[in-house]
C-alpha cells in the first residue's frame, strides 16, 4: 500500500514539474505578451534621480529587440557584422555566449528586433532575412534551424522579418506571408513542418502573434500588411479574417496602401473583442468576434491612437500607449476600450513604447531614452517620477522589461538594470 501511495506521489511530482517547465516561458512583451506584469511591492515613486542603477553593459551587439530573462540569464538579439547574433549574458552583464542566427535584415533599419522566446531550456528566434532556429538555452549551441521564408516562398515587406515567435504545445508558430501560405506551424523539437494555412496573397508586417482562450478553443492572431488573421492552432485553419488595410484605406487621414502599412501592433484580446492599430494616421477598430468566431464585426473606430510600435496596454477598461504625428514625434493617449473615446492626449517629449505593472505605467520615449512613471488613469497623463538613461546611443525601440524587483532597459548596444522593488 505504501510502495503505491509513494508511487502516486512520483507521479504527482513529475507533473508539476512538468507543469511548471510548460509555464516557464519567457517572450515578448512579458506575461502572456499583454505588456503587463504582475510583481508586488515596485516602487510607486522613485528617487529624484531615478532608481539605483544595479549594473549596465555597454559594447553588446547593437539591436532593437526586448529582453527576455529567465534562467538567471538575459537573452537577447543583437547586429554583428550583418548578422543576427543571439547573446545571453548573466545578472551582472557578462557575456555568457553569443551564436549567429543568420543573416540580418542588410536594408533599411538593419538592427536585430526579434524578442527572443525562452521556454525551459530551449531559445526560439528569428533573423531578419527569415532564419527560424531552435537554440539550447544554457550552451548556445543550435539545435535545429530552416529558412523559413524560402521554405514556404514568404513575402517581405520594407524592413524584412520582425517576428518575436509564439510557442504552444509542440508547435512554434511563424508568419510567412506569400503566395503558398500565410502561417506555419514547425515542430518546436525537430523544426519540421505540422501544418501551413491557405494563402491570402499577403506580406508580412512587422507583428509578433497573441494566443487568445475562448474556453475550450484557441485562436492565434496577428496582423499581416493588409489582414488580421485569427488561425486554429491545432490545423491551420484560418477561422477569422478582416481586411485591415481595405478598411483603413476607407478610414485613415491618408491614402497609404499595400506595403505602405507598418503594422508592428500584437493585437489586444479582452473576450471576444480584438483591439488592433497602426501608425502613420492609420485607425484603431475594435472589432468583435461572433459566437462561432468565425467573424470579426468593428465596435468602433478611433483616430487619435495611432500606434507606431511602442504597444499598448488594456487596464481596468482604458487603453494606454503613444500615438504617431511624424515619425519623429507623438502624443500620449488613453483610450475607453468600451466606446473609443479619447479620455486624454498628452504631450510628453515624444511617442515611445509603454508597459505596466499594478496600475502604474511605465514609459519610454523613444530619442533621447527618458523613462517615467504614470499612473494608470483615465483623468490624466501625469509623470509621477522620471528619469534618462545614461548609457548606448540611437533610438530607443526596445520595450522595457521587469523581472524579480528589476527594471530592464535597452538602448543600441548598452543594457541596464534598475532596482524598482
Amino acid at each position: 500500500m505504501k510502495t503505491k501511495k509513494y508511487f502516486l506521489l512520483a507521479l504527482s511530482v513529475v507533473a508539476l514539474v512538468n507543469f511548471v517547465a510548460a509555464q516557464n516561458i519567457s517572450e515578448w512583451r512579458g506575461p502572456s505578451r499583454t505588456g503587463i506584469y504582475h510583481e508586488e511591492g515596485l516602487l510607486r515613486v522613485w528617487p529624484e534621480n531615478g532608481p539605483t542603477l544595479l549594473w549596465h553593459a555597454e559594447k553588446l551587439p547593437k539591436g532593437y529587440s526586448s529582453l527576455a530573462v529567465t534562467n538567471e540569464t538575459i537573452y537577447f538579439t543583437g547586429l554583428k557584422d550583418s548578422l543576427d547574433i543571439l547573446v545571453a549574458i548573466d545578472f551582472s552583464g557578462n557575456v555568457k555566449w553569443q551564436t549567429v542566427i543568420g543573416k540580418s535584415w542588410v536594408y533599411s533599419f538593419p538592427d536585430s528586433r526579434c524578442t527572443p522566446t525562452v521556454e525551459g531550456d530551449k531559445v526560439y528566434v528569428t533573423s531578419g532575412t527569415g532564419d527560424v532556429a531552435c537554440v539550447n538555452a544554457a550552451s548556445g549551441e543550435i539545435i535545429w534551424k530552416v529558412n523559413a521564408v524560402e521554405r514556404f516562398k514568404g513575402r517581405f515587406s520594407f524592413w524584412g522579418c520582425v517576428e518575436s515567435l509564439l510557442i504552444d504545445g509542440d508547435k512554434v508558430f511563424f508568419t510567412a506571408g506569400g503566395d503558398q501560405t500565410s502561417m506555419v506551424a514547425l515542430n518546436k523539437k525537430t523544426g519540421e513542418t505540422i501544418w501551413s494555412t491557405k494563402t491570402l496573397n499577403d506580406t508580412m508586417a512587422y507583428a509578433s502573434p497573441m494566443m487568445a482562450h475562448f474556453g475550450e478553443k484557441k485562436l492565434i492572431f496577428n496582423i499581416l500588411t493588409n489582414n488580421l488573421v485569427g488561425v486554429d492552432p491545432e490545423t491551420g485553419v484560418i477561422v477569422c479574417n478582416f481586411e485591415f488595410g481595405k478598411f483603413c484605406n476607407k478610414k485613415a487621414n491618408r491614402d497609404w496602401i499595400g506595403a505602405s502599412f507598418t503594422n508592428t501592433f500584437t493585437p489586444i484580446v479582452n473576450g471576444k473583442d480584438v483591439y488592433i492599430t497602426g501608425g502613420y494616421d492609420h485607425v484603431g477598430v475594435k472589432l468583435r468576434l461572433s459566437d462561432d468566431l468565425s467573424k470579426l464585426t468593428p465596435v468602433w473606430v478611433d483616430s487619435t491612437l495611432d500606434i507606431h510600435h511602442g504597444g499598448a496596454v488594456l487596464i481596468n477598461g482604458y487603453i494606454y500607449g503613444s500615438n504617431w504625428i511624424n515619425n519623429g514625434n507623438g502624443n500620449w493617449c488613453c483610450i475607453d476600450w468600451e466606446t473609443g473615446k479619447t479620455m486624454y492626449e498628452t504631450k510628453w517629449k515624444t511617442k515611445g513604447s509603454i508597459i505596466a505593472n499594478d496600475d502604474m505605467l511605465y514609459c519610454y520615449e523613444e530619442k533621447t531614452g527618458y523613462v517615467a512613471l504614470v499612473k494608470a488613469t483615465p483623468e490624466e497623463f501625469k509623470v509621477i517620477s522620471s528619469f534618462k538613461v545614461p548609457f548606448g546611443t540611437g533610438p530607443c525601440w526596445s520595450h522595457m522589461v521587469i523581472k524579480n524587483g528589476v527594471l530592464y532597459v535597452r538602448r543600441g548596444d548598452a543594457i541596464m538594470a534598475y532596482k524598482i522593488k
